[in-house]
Formats: C-alpha cells, structure tokens, sequence
C-alpha cells in the first residue's frame, strides 16, 4: 500500500471519503467486499465514522492514518473500513449506540474495532498517536486490540455478541408502549423548563446546541396556555443564539453548536439540518409576536439565513441545498476564516469604523480563541445607544457607520482561503430546507423573499421528484450520483415537503406523491404488530455487521423520524380521511408513549406530534379571483398568526380541489370561487366563512387553545 499514490476511496462520491485517498491505508468503503476479506483473512476490523465537517476527524486523519508506521499496524492487522455519516446514517447510527455502550461516549470521528462479521467489540472516538490528553495513544491501542483478537478470542467473541444482543435489546424500546395520551405534553415541557439557562438561554450547560424542536415545543404551548415563563424561553434563547457568536454575524446562518453556554465560542461547521430547522424557530417567533401586535426582532436573524444559504449553500440555477460548510481550510486553524484579529479589523476599517465595530462585537487586542489568543469571534457586546454615548453620535449614525464596516469585512473575509462546501445533496435535508424556505414565503410575504424562496423550494422539490422518487420505492437518499437508498427519514421529511408543496401551489401532483411515499413507509418501514416505523426498508439490501432493527425516535442530531412520521401521517388523515392514517399516526404515537416523558426535550418532536394530533390541523381556505386585493389581504391575515401545523390554501376560480379536505369541499361549493372569503376548517368542522380580515385572525386565534384531553 506504501507504493501507492492513492488508495480505492478515490472513486467514493462521498468527499469525505475521497479526502482520504491519498493516506497510505488500504481502506475500503461499507459493504460486502471489506467483510469478505476481513472473513478471509481472519482479521478484525477497523471502522472509522466521520464527516467532511468533522475538526476531529481531520486531526485524525493526519496524526494517525497519514502516519506510515501507524498506517504499517493497520494493514498488516485490520481490514480498514471508512465511512461517511451523512452517506450512511444506518450504519453510523447503530456503531453510536454500540460504542457509546462500550466507551461511555459517542461523536466523531467514531472509532470502532470489530469482528470479521461486522459486531463490534471495542471502541472510542478520538484517538491521539501517542498516549496524550488522558486518552491511550492510538498506536498502542491497535496493537493492543490485535494481540487480543490473536489470545483473547473467545473472550472477544462473547463481548461482541454480548454487545450486539444489547443494542438490540435497546433498539426494541422496552417499555415504550403506552396508551396515548396528549398529557405527556406536560412532562416533557417540564424537562425543558428544568434545562432552561435563565441567564444565557438554551438548554443545559456547555456543549450548547440549538435544540430546535424543543424551541418550537415551548412556542407552541406558550400559544396555547399564555404562560409568560414560556415565551420568555423561547425568546431569551433565540435573542441570545441571534446576539452570540454560534451565528455568523457577517454572512449570517448559524454554526453547529457552542463550546461555551454563552453562546460566544462555536464549533464553525454550519450544517444544513440546523439552519433549515433554526430558519423555522425564527419564523414561528415572528407568527407568534404577530398574534400578539408586537414585533419580534428576529426578521433580520431569518431573512440572513436565507441570505447565506442563497448564496453558499444551495445551487440556485438547478435547485437543491448543499449539506455543510467546514468549520475550518486548513488543518492547521480552527475558525479563523470566521474570526478577527484587532489588527485584521483595524486594517480593512477607517478609525472611526473600526472603533465602532470594536465595541459592538467586543474586539480586544485578546479574544475568545484558545488557540490563537489575538482572534475574536464577533459577537454583540453592546447595544447603539451605548455605544452611541460613548462616541457622543447618534445611533442612527452608528447603525450606518456598522453597516458600513460590516460590508468591507465580509468582503475582505470572502478574499480569505475558504472553508470547504460539502456539495452533495442529501434528500432529507433538502426536504426540510424546502419546507423551510415555503414558510419563510408564507410568513415574510412583502419583498424578494416571498417569491424566492417559494420559488426555489418547488425548484428543489421539482429535482427530487424527477432524479431521486420512484413510485415503487419512494425517495432515495442522495440527489446525483450513484443510488444510494434512502430511510425513513428520507420519505418522512420528503412527505412533509411535497404536503407543503401542495398547500403552497395546490398542484396535486405533490399531493399524490407524497400519498405514495406516505404508503410506501407503511408498506415498506411500518411495524404493523408493535407500531413506529424502521429507519431501513423491509426490502432493503442486507447492511452488514450490526443489522439490528431500529426505530428512530430520539431528536438527534435531526427531529426524530418516528415523530415526524407521526405529523404527516396525522396531515394526510385531515385531507383523505382515511381512517389507515389516523390509526398509523395514532399507533406511532403510542410506540413511544411510554417513555417520551423520560427523553423529554431530546423527544421534543414527538411533543409537537402528539400536541398536532390531540387538535387536528387546521386549513384555511382563501377564495376569490386572481388579483383580488380583499383575497391578498385575507390570506396575509391567515399566514400571519402562527399556529403549529395550520395551511392556508388559495384556491382561484378554475383551480382544482379535489384533495381539500371533506368538509372543505363540500362547502366550498356553496361560495363564489371569484369572490374573496375565508374558511376556517379543523377535523369535520369548518367555520362560517368571514370576508373580514379582523374577524379571520379572531377565528384563528380561538383555534390555538389547547386541550389536553386524551384521544
């Protein structure tokens, strides 16, 4: 393998994969070839679990696996397997649990020693080369661990299959049935509450991320029980994300997570799960405030997301959302594309700028980076009135002299080396970025935003339907390049997009493929004896090593797959009214009703389920012609309260509407499709129609009461 320039990862469509290629490893990719050989050979072998975006990983990849002796160790013991966690969340899911059961932790790069049929027996995450930072050296492990397999076999055998019978046994979720009921609501609003940080916002201590669902949860009770503790929440965490440095101040879009609980410090990788679904807390704010006459300041926060990821992270001419941007270029930095010296910001500024831009974003001759103690991370230090006093000018000015500056930062920023873009397009998370982007038009309807971002989002769900949906197996994974299958959350995420789509433009071809992939996932993913859904399909090819069953249900790092099936199986219900897709959400519902309360907020979706299921969705129907400015100022008034899972249809004169809900279409013909009025329906109930935009938000507003009553 030494006398090699490149090894087979070359040809991988994965760019994390083919970032390895020039190591001299003899890695193989997941799949039968490596376990044939690891079989052949008698050899154990070792998985390494990472991602394009990983910092870790890339420390690894060059102490240890660009290391000759090290790499001399791992070909001559191991059949080396790569594998990239965004390509194959299957595997990397089931190798968390297990080593997590075996380290006490998971992450990545995981790092995982197996038998030559795939079970493993050992593992960690990072490893340094050399004994270091109280971890063993990674080349005294690889030895150690093949000397065990040579004089321990037995021993190592027993552990694997003793370990494999436990995820196994954890993937069956025992004790998780239950009886339904909405309350469980409650407990899990109480876990939030009790993780709160008052001062800084979010959850828990540091490590701090985003928690998107949970967010959305306290929104959605707030709304319903007016408890002012709850929007204080939401809105001191969203305030506070907005203000810190895990948002990227300049070219806006949030990074993964903060290393501090003050938000100031991130890990610089920004993925496209956690923009998409933060994009979506931003909105629901802004619907929020609405419903209460007071402006939100989060319009900026949500029109920068969008900004960003117009612009870095989406292909705008063909559609489609990329999945990551690299927290850092090069191995040798961390974060310092993102962060400033005083003297980086000193030399691009005039001193007036500069002294402005100092204070705002607390610019210090010693910032927050370990280690490169002259760079900052900008975060809002003070506010314009403050700093306007202490430059005796007037705030407007300040806000002029900032927006100035800011300007010649980012491009001076833009003329950096720039962190790696992960292209590749993964159709779960261009589903969520798609029905992002469709409530971002809904919500911020005046301007460029409304019309781009619908525009583009049915651009987006347009490709996926032609390059990855069949009728036979739904959606696949990964839009270009070799097949990948896809997951549950594939067909979950993209059943809520296309239902989006359907409400956004009424064209039913979105209503009936997301019907199809809706029975496809029961057909296919359901578990019709116990409930839930299987995150792989009952026909998939065979996955190799660890091939439990598993049912996702944890939000982690994206909302659980089992919950979100829960939500579009109860929003197909409201349309159809087919008694299948009640019973389906209500039986994935109670999978897991017996233990969402001790998962609390990291189960939050199925809160958000649970809550859509015990009060129906809503739909309101807009009428009247093209043009009409009474219809534009109904629907406006409609997409303007914010109340979780409503539609808002508009429905012109000649425009089909067979898939609107029953009673919706037996009313509807009693109004004049070319004459402006609204109609509230939930469940087999519609409300009198209103041509009265004050009358409407009252309705609407009536409708976000909660019950608690089980179902």
């Amino acid at each position: 393998m030494s006398e090699k320039t490149e090894n087979r990862l070359k040809d991988s469509t994965s760019p994390y994969l083919r970032s390895a290629a020039h190591q001299p490893i003899d890695w193989y990719e997941w799949g039968e070839e490596a376990f044939a050989k690891a079989q052949k050979e008698d050899k154990p072998m070792l998985l390494d679990i990472g991602a394009v975006w990983c910092h870790w990983c890339h420390v690894i990849d060059r102490e240890s696996y660009e290391n000759p002796v090290i790499a001399q160790i791992i070909n001559e013991h191991f059949v080396p397997v790569k594998v990239d966690r965004d390509e194959r969340p299957d595997v990397d899911s089931r190798y968390q649990a297990a080593i997590s059961a075996i380290s006490g932790q998971g992450g990545w790069p995981l790092t995982g020693f197996l038998m030559p049929d795939g079970k493993p027996f050992f593992g960690g995450t990072y490893f340094p080369p050399e004994d270091q930072f109280g971890r063993p050296g990674f080349r005294r492990v690889l030895l150690a661990v093949a000397e065990s397999y040579k004089s321990k076999r037995t021993d190592l055998v027993r552990a694997a299959e003793s370990l494999a019978e436990g995820v196994a046994q954890q993937e069956m979720f025992t004790g998780a049935h239950g009886k339904f009921d909405a309350e469980v609501v409650d407990s899990q609003v109480r876990s939030i509450t009790q993780l709160f940080d008052i001062k800084n916002g979010g959850f828990g201590k540091a490590p701090k991320f985003p928690h998107c669902s949970a967010i959305d949860l306290v929104l959605e009770r707030y709304q319903q029980t007016k408890e002012r503790h709850l929007l204080a929440m939401a809105e001191t965490t969203l305030e506070k994300m907005a203000r810190g440095g895990v948002y990227d101040q300049l070219a806006g879009g949030f990074h993964r997570y903060s290393v501090d609980e003050k938000w100031l410090v991130p890990h610089f990788e920004k993925m496209s799960y956690d923009n998409s679904e933060l994009l979506k807390n931003y909105l629901h704010a802004i619907g929020l405030a609405r419903n209460e006459n007071w402006e939100a300041p989060f319009t900026d926060t949500a029109q920068s997301i969008v900004l960003w990821v117009n612009e870095v992270l989406s292909d705008q001419e063909n559609g489609g959302f990329y999945a990551s941007q690299d927290a850092d270029y090069s191995l040798d930095d961390d974060g310092d594309y993102f962060t400033w010296t005083l003297e980086e910001v000193r030399a691009v500024l005039t001193p007036e700028e500069s002294r402005v831009i100092e204070l705002y974003y607390d610019v210090e001759a010693h910032g927050e980076m370990h280690h490169n103690p002259a760079k900052n991370v900008l975060w809002i230090a003070r506010g314009f009135n403050e700093i306007g006093e202490t430059l005796r000018k007037a705030p407007d000015e300040i806000v002029t002299i900032k927006l100035r500056a800011e300007s010649k930062m980012l491009k001076a920023r833009l003329a950096r080396p720039t962190p790696f873009v992960d292209k590749t397009m993964y159709v779960s998370w261009n589903a969520m970025f798609a029905s992002a982007y469709l409530e971002a038009a809904r919500v911020i309807w005046t301007g460029w935003i409304a019309q781009d971002c619908k525009s583009f989002a049915i651009k987006t769900l347009d490709r996926m339907l032609r390059e990855t949906w069949t009728v036979e197996q739904g959606f696949a994974h990964r839009i270009g390049g070799p097949a990948l299958r896809g997951s549950l959350d594939d067909q979950v995420f993209g059943m809520m997009a296309l239902l989006d789509a359907y409400e956004a433009t009424l064209d039913t071809k979105y209503f009936q493929a997301a019907q199809r992939t809706m029975d496809i996932a029961i057909e296919k993913y359901g578990d019709a004896e116990g409930g839930g859904f299987f995150d792989r399909a009952s026909d998939a090819p065979a996955m190799g090593g660890l091939d439990v069953r598993r049912k996702p249900f944890q939000d982690s790092p994206t909302p659980g797959a089992n919950s979100v099936a829960a939500m579009a199986l109860t929003r197909m219900h409201a349309y159809t009214g087919e008694k299948k897709y009640y019973d389906w959400a209500k039986k994935a519902l109670e999978a897991f009703a017996g233990i969402a309360p001790q998962f609390g907020m990291f189960a939050a979706t199925y809160g958000l389920a649970a809550t859509l299921f015990a009060n129906h969705p809503i739909q309101v129907v807009i009428t009247g012609a093209e043009g009409d400015d009474a219809a534009k100022k109904l629907e406006e008034t409609a997409n303007s309260v914010f109340r979780f899972g409503k539609a808002v249809l508009r429905i012109k004169p000649g425009m089909n509407a067979e898939h609107l809900p029953l009673a919706l279409r037996e009313t509807l013909p009693h109004l004049p499709a070319d004459k402006a009025n609204a109609l509230v329906c939930f469940g087999n109930t519609c409300m009198p129609p209103t041509n009265d935009p004050d009358n409407l938000k009252a309705l609407l507003l009536e409708q976000t009461g909660y019950s608690a009553t089980s179902t």
